[in-house]
C-alpha cells in the first residue's frame, strides 16, 4: 500500500496523537478543525450524527491509508464506515478528509460516562472552546 498521506478527522480519543502513536500510528501535520452540520453523540463509543446547524470539533491528521486501516481493523472499531467531510481548521483553510463514523447512531440512553470524562481531558488539552468540552456527556 502506498506511503501517500491522506487527512483524517478524528472526534474522539483518536485526536490525542499519543492515542494515536500507541496504536503504531505516525500522524503528522496536525491541525485542530471542525465539521459543520454534525454532533457528537456518545454511547459506548463516539461517533458523529447529522445535525443541521451544529458543529463537531477534533483534530485533522495525515496519515497512510495503512494507518487508517489498521485503526479501523482494530477489535471494537470494525462497525465504523469511512465518510468524506470538509473539516475548517480553527487556522488554515478548509481541507477535504475522511472521518470514521458508526453504522448507526448510539440509542439515546446509551451512555460511557468514563468516555465522555476522558473525551473532555483531551478537548481541553487541545485547547477547544470550553463550551463544547462541558457539553461532552
Amino acid at each position: 500500500m502506498s506511503d501517500r498521506r491522506i487527512d483524517a478527522f478524528f472526534y474522539g480519543l483518536f485526536m490525542d496523537a499519543d492515542v494515536l502513536r500507541e496504536s503504531g500510528v505516525a500522524p503528522s501535520n496536525p491541525r485542530r478543525a471542525y465539521v459543520k452540520d454534525f454532533a457528537l453523540r456518545i454511547g459506548h463509543r463516539a461517533t458523529l450524527v447529522p445535525s443541521v446547524g451544529s458543529r463537531a470539533y477534533g483534530m485533522l491528521f495525515a496519515l497512510t491509508h495503512s494507518e487508517v486501516e489498521r485503526l479501523y481493523t482494530a477489535p471494537g472499531l470494525e462497525h465504523y464506515r469511512p465518510e468524506a467531510v470538509l473539516a475548517l481548521p480553527l487556522e488554515g483553510t478548509p481541507a477535504p478528509a475522511l472521518c470514521f463514523n458508526l453504522r448507526e447512531a448510539p440509542s439515546p440512553h446509551e451512555r460511557n460516562p468514563e468516555y465522555a470524562a476522558r473525551l473532555q481531558r483531551a478537548l481541553s488539552k487541545l485547547d477547544f472552546p470550553q463550551q463544547y468540552v462541558a457539553a461532552v456527556s
